[in-house]
């Protein structure tokens, strides 16, 4: 069973492309998971429209992405998790070639194509864009783990769950880490999204980091501290518990 989870926030003008996309891709035993964050528009109205058994909509007063998004994972049943942003389109192949993948890795990450609110190619390669790749130091440094083009088995979310609690951590680039610790990562080089930018959009599209927000680079400094200490955390403890347990 593959559970796709999806957090949404006041996303009607483009979540029903998104979950058509879905829905197109995924088997008759699959879910798509929804944790909506008390959305003021339609967003609700247009999930409960589909006469569809796949999709469970749950909702959380979390007020925050991240939270959201855990919500969604916690409620996930599946052996094989996909995430998904409410405001992209699936290419059509993407689930078939991940659980293709995943029969050799943990985790995996494709590349999607940057495009506008209608569609319209930016960047044909967000991977080229961002010089994605995995690495423990690089992504910390610069983070490429982007949810929306991750799917991995339920033994990486099982050790990502709970997340940590610092804001300063994302939830696909704490899955990406955790991935890397517990298994096996691959990038593919084959665009299976539709990333769309917006004025909506929550993160900004620059290839530099320091451009990536408006927040001190002091802060983004400390951000990134923070997230080492727990990277390295989970390492020592990840690792600790492996070797007790051979012993």
């Amino acid at each position: 069973m593959v559970s796709v989870c999806m957090a949404t926030y006041n996303g009607e003008k483009y979540i029903k492309e998104q979950i058509d996309s879905i829905l197109s891709e995924i088997k008759e035993n699959d879910e798509i998971v929804i944790s909506d964050d008390n959305s003021t528009d339609s967003t609700v109205e247009i999930i409960k429209s589909y006469n569809d058994d796949r999709i469970k909509l749950y909702h959380s007063n979390a007020r925050n992405f991240k939270k959201n998004f855990e919500n969604a994972l916690n409620k996930a049943k599946g052996d094989i998790i996909f995430l998904s942003d409410q405001d992209d389109v699936w290419i059509k192949g993407k689930y078939e070639k991940c659980i293709d993948e995943l029969k050799k890795y943990d985790l995996v990450v494709t590349d999607s194509t940057v495009v506008d609110e209608n569609l319209n190619t930016i960047y044909p390669s967000f991977f080229s864009y961002y010089k994605s790749g995995p690495g423990i130091l690089k992504n910390l440094y610069d983070n490429t783990y982007f949810g929306a083009c991750m799917a991995f088995k339920r033994k990486v979310l099982d050790k990502a769950l709970p997340f940590p609690k610092s804001q300063e951590i994302g939830h696909d680039v704490w899955i990406g880490m955790v991935g890397e610790i517990v298994g096996k990562v691959h990038f593919i080089n084959k665009s299976y999204l539709y990333y769309r930018r917006h004025g909506k959009s929550l993160t900004n599209l620059t290839p530099k980091l320091k451009n990536r927000s408006q927040r001190p680079l002091l802060t983004k400094i400390m951000g990134r501290v923070i997230m080492a200490k727990e990277v390295f955390s989970f390492y020592i403890k990840y690792n600790t518990n492996k070797i007790c347990k051979k012993n």
